[in-house]
């Protein structure tokens, strides 16, 4: 039979040490559960072939959209539809569980010194 186990977030998060890392944490029907840390302004970017979930599970986060910017709270979501360019700010520490597809690329369509090609499992 299958290795079950149930996941504490928070205790995955004690893990991670670094901003704009994200972590797998589980896997399903072809998706990655991420977690990660933020802190500071992330870069302008899109995923044109993915939606991304961004689920507060800590903290303040701010998404800046081109028209507007989005504050979500800790316990609120929200997810980005595929090709809307996106810029995460976080003033203070925020905790984040993702959900994307497992192609998706954490900077999208933008290669710098953010981009994660290779993720940890935790």
């Amino acid at each position: 039979m299958m290795d079950i186990n149930k996941v504490t977030p928070i205790e995955k998060l004690k893990h991670i040490n670094e901003y704009w890392n994200p972590h797998i944490a589980g896997e399903l029907n072809g998706q990655y559960v991420k977690l990660a840390k933020l802190k500071g302004e992330f870069v302008w970017h899109k995923h044109d072939d993915e939606d991304e979930l961004f689920y507060v599970l800590s903290g303040k986060l701010v998404i800046e959209l081109r028209d507007k910017n989005m504050v979500i709270e800790e316990g609120e979501y929200v997810i980005i539809p595929r090709g809307v360019e996106h810029k995460p700010v976080a003033e203070e520490e925020v905790h984040v569980m993702l959900f994307e597809p497992k192609s998706t690329l954490n900077t999208g369509d933008v290669e710098n010194e953010l981009t994660r090609k290779n993720l940890n499992n935790i």
